[in-house]
């Protein structure tokens, strides 16, 4: 299957596997860990970075991409809309049919709340379909919350918030439970306990999982939940401008239908971002593992009425994003993969790893083996490194890959690459938005009233990098959270006159700070106009 100037690599990585398979690579100092993200890591790499010259942010440094679509003009102009006559007047407005959107949308209405999802595309095209490893939760005798946060705030790099990271861990065990009790297919065994397994950067086996669809399952379930409690979803439908009443509160949105353009407005005593991701922004070039989507339009939508956001500049690069072939280019490669026993190996058959070091760390070790150590394999549009699949079987049996990563055997099994018997390429991929806007443990933004944000769209909860299986916990545990914190605050809420004079401000600021791009924001869709008028 693979080009003759790699199969000479693969001959090694077959001829060295039954000596890796028992190798245990030693797990790096925390220097070496520092000094290895700061010479290979995108985060760290200043030249790829602009500052921000107005906004809540002002000063702070974020992705050149981002930087350019925090500080566009609006897509409109308070003069396109009747602000008197709403199309929509509802109790929480949910932004985003995601995960997310979902578990918050299903807790206010079970709080009694008149609630409406609007998503640009349909409800569950999202990164939480897309998710494939698991979801962690410490509920095993060996295992607390207490374990599961010493994991993440050090996998966080110490910079997450305390509040949010307990919040996170303290809630994790009752989310799993609601999850199986709306119907979550996890994996269990015959006596019906969950079964759990590692995931980089934990100290004990807490991850999840519905085999490798996890967040597809979760998804499944979440929608047809909102559906069965008939929740209005406007789908096809962006938001491109939040609004707020004369008190300065967030009391609804601008919607656009994605087809028509019309506009429509949505009078809401609160509303929730939901947005997910910033993967299709391509930051530095990047493939990406996330769906269409995902343009970072709740952190724009979030910013322009005054959100702050906390730490924007940091991204996830899964170290594991297909490789080869192109026509995977960037898919997830699941950590379950690494962890169920695959090590990564390089173009020498070298293991050069740990195979469960935390995302960031793995991803820079991939880089520089790729790159100064010159030990990557050529797939004839870029470098990358083995991900060595049949040891799997090798450690757990045959049948292992079949039961516990079917969609990985399905997905490569389809280009002629059989994962049990040959191992796959890999190459850190644009995975997840670290950063986003600054809420308080209710999930409420730090400085706009009836402003909630869940999901990917927040920052702070994982601090400065995220361990597997925390993301499709946080889309449960704030997702609840913001739907029961934002249907009662909207019972003691009354919206006063709706405005959008934020925009005219938010033009005369980026006048006066000389920013003079003609771009639009929320992007909303990626474009990809350019990359195919050049194939």
């Amino acid at each position: 299957m693979y080009a003759k100037e790699f199969q000479q690599s693969l001959q090694a990585v077959e001829a060295a596997r039954e000596q890796n398979v028992a190798f245990e690579p030693a797990r790096m100092t925390a220097q070496q860990k520092e000094d290895l993200l700061a010479a290979y890591h995108p985060d760290y790499k200043q030249s790829e970075f602009a500052v921000l010259q107005f906004g809540p942010n002002k000063g702070d440094k974020v992705p050149h991409e981002l930087c350019e679509t925090l500080q566009a003009k609006s897509r409109i102009k308070a003069s396109d809309v009747d602000l008197t006559a709403p199309d929509y007047d509802v109790d929480v407005l949910v932004i985003g049919g995601g995960g997310a959107g979902s578990a918050a949308a299903i807790e206010a209405h079970e709080a009694g709340a008149n609630v409406m999802i609007v998503t640009k595309l349909r409800i569950g095209d999202a990164n939480t379909m897309m998710a494939e490893g698991g979801i962690q939760a410490a509920d095993k005798p060996n295992d607390s919350p207490a374990i599961h946060f010493v994991d993440a705030f050090g996998g966080g790099h110490f910079a997450a918030k305390r509040d949010l990271l307990a919040k996170l861990v303290c809630d994790a065990p009752e989310a799993i439970q609601w999850l199986n009790e709306l119907g979550v297919e996890f994996d269990k065994t015959e006596d019906g306990t969950m079964v759990t397994t590692h995931g980089g950067g934990t100290s004990r086996k807490r991850m999840h999982a519905a085999k490798d669809y996890s967040g597809a399952e979760i998804m499944r379930t979440l929608r047809d939940e909102v559906l069965n409690r008939q929740i209005p979803v406007i789908d096809f439908t962006a938001a491109v401008e939040l609004i707020l009443d004369e008190n300065g509160r967030c009391a609804g949105a601008v919607l656009m239908n994605m087809e028509t353009k019309d506009l429509l407005v949505a009078r809401a005593k609160t509303v929730i971002i939901a947005t997910g991701g910033a993967g299709r922004m391509h930051y530095q070039g990047f493939p990406t593992s996330n769906h269409y989507g995902a343009t970072a339009d709740g952190l724009v939508l979030g910013y322009r009425v005054g959100a702050k956001l906390l730490y924007a500049e940091t991204l996830q690069y899964h170290p594991t994003g297909a490789a080869f072939p192109s026509q995977i280019f960037g898919a997830l490669v699941t950590e379950k993969v690494r962890s169920l026993g695959a090590k990564l190996v390089n173009a020498k058959g070298e293991v050069f790893m740990h195979p469960l070091e935390t995302r960031d760390v793995a991803a820079a070790s991939i880089i520089r083996e790729c790159s100064d150590r010159g030990n990557g394999i050529s797939t004839g549009h870029g470098k990358a490194v083995w991900l060595d699949t049949p040891m799997i079987e090798m450690i757990g049996g045959e049948g292992t890959i079949e039961k516990r990563i079917p969609a990985m055997m399905r997905m490569f099994g389809r280009y002629g690459i059989d994962i049990r018997k040959e191992p796959i390429l890999v190459y850190p991929t644009l995975h997840y938005q670290n950063g986003g806007l600054d809420i308080n443990v209710d999930g409420q933004t730090t400085n706009v009233e009836n402003l909630y944000v869940a999901g990917e769209a927040v920052g702070g909860i994982h601090g400065r990098n995220r361990l597997m299986g925390n993301s499709l916990l946080d889309i449960i545990v704030f997702g609840r959270s913001a739907g029961k914190n934002a249907a009662a605050k909207a019972k003691d809420t009354t919206v006063g006159a709706l405005t959008l004079d934020h925009i005219a401000k938010f033009e005369a600021e980026r006048k006066a700070a000389g920013v003079d791009s003609d771009a639009v924001s929320p992007k909303l869709l990626p474009d990809y106009t350019k990359a195919r008028s050049e194939i």
